[in-house]
């Protein structure tokens, strides 16, 4: 029997009949099975109760392997194949919500086991949470299946959308039991503070991975030496020394290869050029954000005649400069600055040229780094450009770093202090931080709101107020 000829058969005869025509389509599902589904969406004659039977049907045998794969028509694009019919024509595809749902998750399972991320993700992504054909989906199942989204968006370093994702999910954690998905989003949440560079959380929330039970012992290592990078990588001041002393004194950090590093900024050591050479084959691409280029900074002034005067750095005599004027990396600029405050321990002054042989930069380009540091209250000191030397005084610690946004200083500074919590956090950000946080909390109620039912229209009018509980 063919599938044209079905619609004329009595309504009790349909099922039946439809149903005798899957093994065959099973075996040539491309354009037989194909045909089926696009049938039963968008045929007026098909019921919805006989439709939903056969589309599980044809759900279940996918799921089961009972579909055939002949060359060219693999799992996935006899998946693929199958979705396109459910969209774009007449809006039936709404009814059939709940067997759509299943086989965009395994085409999902088949574009992530193959690693093409973004694809996986954009499949999931299709996937209404809140509408009337998934609602089975409990909290639990929101949550896991946000999550994974966000894991997809993160493979591709896509931290912006993954950001969004992780946002939502947050709305379903407060109630989450499942130790290994509590795994799974504070994984997430540290990869996210990771590609933010916000490194000072990234290496807490690592740290604390790093001594979950239920990972495996080689995840906690990769967990650990990810905090310890992070921590390098953070910017100076009490959070970091705080999180740069626990991992120090943990047991396990020796046997990492950034223990050196480690090690040298936790006790104020000065870093070699060497040391952070194989430190930076360790980063990932986002921890090695370029700078702007530095341009040539030389000392102006002006004759009687307004004529300016250019005072160029005169050369050494012996042995070879550097002529970088400044850091090229995130990486650079941190291990540099901590260097000059390392420098501001060891010395009571250097030369522009000493200082910048330490820190493989010009001479210019060392004054003018120290320069920065003063202005912005990291670095006690003052400036001989007459003998060309920098002259320290003694730090306070206390106020270490707190003109540094960003590793390594990354991000104008206006010279402007902003106001600080007792946590040494502006209080903008922990402003922001606490509107985001009572977002979550009023898109959580109305949530519960809509699942409990307790809205409901009054009389013929179209708005609705809460019942009374």
């Amino acid at each position: 029997m063919s599938l044209s000829s079905i619609p004329s058969l009595p309504q009790k005869d349909r099922l039946p009949a439809y149903l005798g025509l899957l093994p065959s389509a099973f075996k040539t599902p491309i354009p037989s099975l194909v045909n089926v589904v696009d049938h039963i969406l968008h045929d007026s004659s098909v019921t919805l109760v006989v439709g939903r039977q056969v589309y599980a049907e044809i759900v279940s045998a996918l799921q089961d392997g009972r579909v055939g794969e002949k060359e060219g028509q693999g799992k996935r694009e006899v998946l693929e194949g199958v979705l396109e019919k459910t969209t774009g024509r007449g809006g039936s595809e709404a009814n059939y919500e709940e067997q759509t749902t299943q086989l965009r998750k395994q085409l999902a399972d088949i574009l992530e086991a193959e690693e093409d991320w973004l694809e996986a993700a954009k499949v999931l992504i299709t996937i209404p949470l809140d509408s009337a054909g998934n609602s089975k989906f409990t909290d639990m199942d929101k949550l896991e299946h946000l999550i994974r989204i966000v894991r997809l968006l993160l493979e591709i370093q896509d931290d912006g959308q993954a950001q969004t994702y992780f946002n939502r999910a947050s709305v379903y954690i407060h109630d989450c039991k499942d130790p290994g998905l509590l795994m799974m989003y504070k994984l997430s949440q540290a990869r996210l503070n990771d590609f933010g560079r916000k490194f000072n959380e990234a290496a807490l929330r690592y740290y604390e991975l790093s001594w979950m039970p239920n990972l495996a012992e080689e995840e906690r290592v990769q967990a650990l030496t990810a905090s310890v990078t992070c921590s390098i990588l953070a910017p100076a001041g009490p959070a970091r020394s705080r999180i740069l002393s626990s991992l120090y004194r943990d047991d396990r950090t020796p046997s990492l290869p950034t223990y050196t590093i480690l090690s040298k900024m936790f006790l104020e050591n000065i870093i070699r050029r060497s040391e952070v050479e194989e430190f930076e084959k360790t980063l990932q691409s986002h921890q090695l954000a370029r700078l702007a280029s530095v341009k040539n900074e030389v000392r102006v002034e002006v004759d009687e005649e307004g004529e300016e005067i250019v005072e160029q750095e005169e050369e050494e005599e012996g042995g070879k400069r550097s002529e970088r004027l400044g850091p090229e990396t995130v990486l650079d600029r941190a291990v540099m600055e901590h260097n000059l405050l390392s420098c501001s321990k060891l010395y009571v002054n250097i030369s522009f040229s000493g200082l910048g042989a330490l820190l493989d930069l010009a001479p210019v380009g060392a004054e003018s780094m120290a320069r920065k540091m003063i202005e912005q209250e990291r670095l006690r000191g003052w400036i001989d450009q007459i003998d060309k030397l920098i002259w320290f005084e003694g730090r306070d610690i206390s106020s270490e770093g707190q003109g540094q946004a960003t590793a390594g200083g990354l991000g104008a500074h206006t010279g402007e202090k902003k106001p600080l919590d007792f946590q040494g956090v502006s209080l903008t950000e922990r402003w922001d931080e606490n509107i985001g946080k009572v977002a979550e909390k009023v898109e959580m109620i109305a949530n519960l709101i809509k699942q409990r039912g307790l809205l409901q229209p009054i009389g013929g009018e179209s708005a609705a107020v809460p019942m009374v509980v």
